[in-house]
């Protein structure tokens, strides 16, 4: 039997996955790794990190392996995305990792529409200038810390610095890239003219592969290290969102997803390169070679989750917090909360804003808390699919992954916010099932990924939207929408006494 390994470098910890020709699951191992927050608004990691802890989980995932090591034949990658890695001209990290969710770069994002103007942004990159973006954390690192860039070489995403450090080989694919404000999508190429007008050398950009194209095999270095063979073949991979797609089957139109890990993603597929969102949501480059997807972003959904009960249940875990939400009705018990923890992207795109419980009274309980946040990461989400809705895209059937997926009243209540039937996979490993199929389609073990993803996924079961429950959640959205309109001055108002 044959092998492939999909590895997927998350935010909080990188998951190692091994599966079969057969399409399953034979083992899994995760390493946590930290955050580091030295201001508010910030977020970084150190590279060196994300090295060690996939050394380590590769290393043990070997030593459980009881095969012949050699028909482990690929690997491939999901990673996050937009995160800033630089490197010297000795390919040495010159600074920590400056992070997807960090938002220290409204000031970047203006000086991007007054050098370049929103809409020749829109039309070559298809995307705005967000915070999260690789763009302007490029032009933070310039105007704060002009001697690091000065000593750059090359830029890079996060399992791109990986991948290279397990090969030897330096690039990305066209997934990540997209996510750089610094690609011509439709062309899949990096702009000239974006870095032309932005003032940032064109060399600092790395190669470009497909998702599926051969990086190169790894170092003797890390073999000996991991226990892989030399042989072990690495491919290009993709973004963690464009990952999760693959892995859910979201290859071809109609097809949309809903995923829920520290930030939460509501993705659908597109064929071609030319439809107009006005920049409202997300259009990427799939790891589908010539497809693409567009996208919205609750900026911190799993995470409003995992701060809740690390604040208030720091000593429980998921299974014990949640485990009354059934009991707690729709609109918990007149209790909102909105998850702009660190800002929002979709639909607001706003820096500044930040989360609120709106109907506290003495008679809720811990239980209404968490039915509200639950079903405040959802009404977010609603949001970019009513965005796609609006622009006549059909959203009837969505796959749901990530945390959201493991919790059967969360499912129901996705049904019920989105209007729409929601499947949950038999086999849901996210991201890194998308980063192993893009190792066996590189393989040449399938003719397509939608060949692969016939044999790597399944449906389990599915959640059909109860029509009462329906229109309950239509009146409560409205008022949830109508948070964000109110508190946005409140927040402005309250951002100098907040942590510097």
């Amino acid at each position: 039997m044959k092998y492939v390994v999909g590895v997927d470098l998350g935010t909080s910890a990188v998951k190692v996955i091994l599966m079969n020709k057969d399409g399953e699951v034979v083992n899994e191992v995760s390493k946590a790794y930290p955050l580091i927050t030295e201001k508010s608004g910030y977020s970084e990691q150190e590279p060196r990190e994300w090295v060690e802890k996939t050394t380590d989980a590769l290393k043990d995932l070997v030593q459980q392996f009881t095969g012949e090591i050699s028909d482990i034949e690929g690997i491939s990658f999901s990673g996050q995305m937009h995160g800033l890695v630089l490197l010297d001209e000795n390919n040495e990290v010159l600074r920590n990792a400056i992070l997807w969710n960090d938002t220290r770069t409204t000031e970047q994002c203006r000086q991007i529409y007054d050098l370049v103007g929103e809409e020749k942004l829109l039309e070559i990159t298809k995307n705005p200038a967000l915070e999260g973006f690789t763009l302007p954390k490029i032009l933070w690192v310039k105007q704060y810390e002009p001697d690091v860039l000065g000593k750059a070489s090359v830029f890079m995403l996060p399992k791109d610095y990986l991948r290279y450090k397990m090969t030897g080989q330096i690039h990305s694919e066209y997934s990540d890239a997209a996510g750089t404000l610094l690609l011509n999508v439709a062309e899949k190429k990096w702009s000239e003219e974006i870095c032309g007008l932005v003032g940032i050398d064109s060399r600092l950009c790395p190669p470009l592969l497909e998702s599926h194209g051969l990086a190169g095999t790894i170092t003797s270095d890390f073999a000996s290290e991991t226990g892989l063979a030399e042989t072990t073949k690495v491919f290009a991979g993709g973004a963690d969102n464009a990952c999760g797609a693959i892995g859910s089957g979201i290859l071809q139109d109609g097809k949309s997803m809903c995923s829920i890990g520290t930030s939460g993603v509501v993705l659908s597929y597109e064929e071609t390169k030319d439809r107009d969102f006005e920049g409202k949501v997300h259009y990427f480059n799939h790891g589908q070679e010539n497809a693409f997807y567009t996208m919205g972003v609750t900026l911190a959904a799993g995470y409003s989750l995992s701060w809740f009960k690390d604040t208030f249940a720091k000593d429980e875990d998921f299974e014990t917090l949640t485990a009354g939400l059934g009991d707690v009705p729709i609109g918990a018990n007149g209790l909102l909360f909105t998850p702009y923890l660190v800002g929002e992207r979709t639909p607001y795109a706003d820096a500044t804003i930040r989360a609120s419980f709106i109907g506290m009274d003495a008679s809720h309980e811990r239980s209404d808390f968490t039915r509200a946040v639950i079903e405040g990461i959802t009404f977010s989400l609603n949001e970019s699919i009513e965005i796609f809705r609006d622009s006549g895209k059909k959203i009837d059937t969505i796959i749901s992954i990530g945390g959201g997926a493991k919790n059967e009243t969360w499912l129901q209540i996705q049904a019920d916010v989105f209007n729409a039937k929601i499947v949950k996979l038999s086999s849901e490993q996210g991201p890194a099932v998308g980063a192993a199929m893009l190792a066996a389609y590189g393989s040449q073990w399938f003719s397509s990924l939608q060949e692969c993803a016939e044999v790597f996924t399944a449906e389990d079961v599915s959640y059909e939207p109860i029509p009462e429950n329906v229109e309950k959640y239509k009146e409560l959205f409205k008022l949830y929408k109508d948070v964000y309109v109110k508190t946005k001055e409140l927040n402005e108002g309250l951002k100098e006494f907040r942590k510097n």
